[in-house]
C-alpha cells in the first residue's frame, strides 16, 4: 500500500513519454549533460588561481651595530656620572 511496484512504474513510464515524447526527453538529457560538462569545467578553472594573495616578502633592513660601553665612555658619548 502506497509503494510503487513493476506495473506502477511502466504505466508512469508511458505517461511521461506520451506528454513529453522521445525527442523532447533525449534533448532534456542532452541539455542536463551539458550542463554538468560546464560546471566540472568552471570548477576546474577556478581552481588555478589563489583566493587569497600570499604577503609580500619584506626583506630585512641593515641595523647598524652597537657602540660598545667602553668605546662610549672614551668618547664622551656616554651617559655622565
Amino acid at each position: 500500500m502506497g509503494g510503487l511496484s513493476l506495473p506502477h512504474l511502466i504505466i508512469l513510464a508511458l505517461v511521461v513519454l506520451i506528454l513529453f515524447g522521445r525527442g523532447r526527453i533525449s534533448e532534456m538529457m542532452g541539455d542536463f549533460g551539458k550542463g554538468i560538462k560546464s560546471f566540472k569545467q568552471g570548477m576546474s578553472e577556478g581552481t588555478d588561481t589563489p583566493l587569497v594573495q600570499p604577503p609580500a616578502q619584506i626583506p630585512p633592513q641593515p641595523v647598524a651595530p652597537a657602540q660598545p660601553a667602553q668605546q662610549a665612555e672614551q668618547t664622551g658619548s656616554g651617559p655622565a656620572a
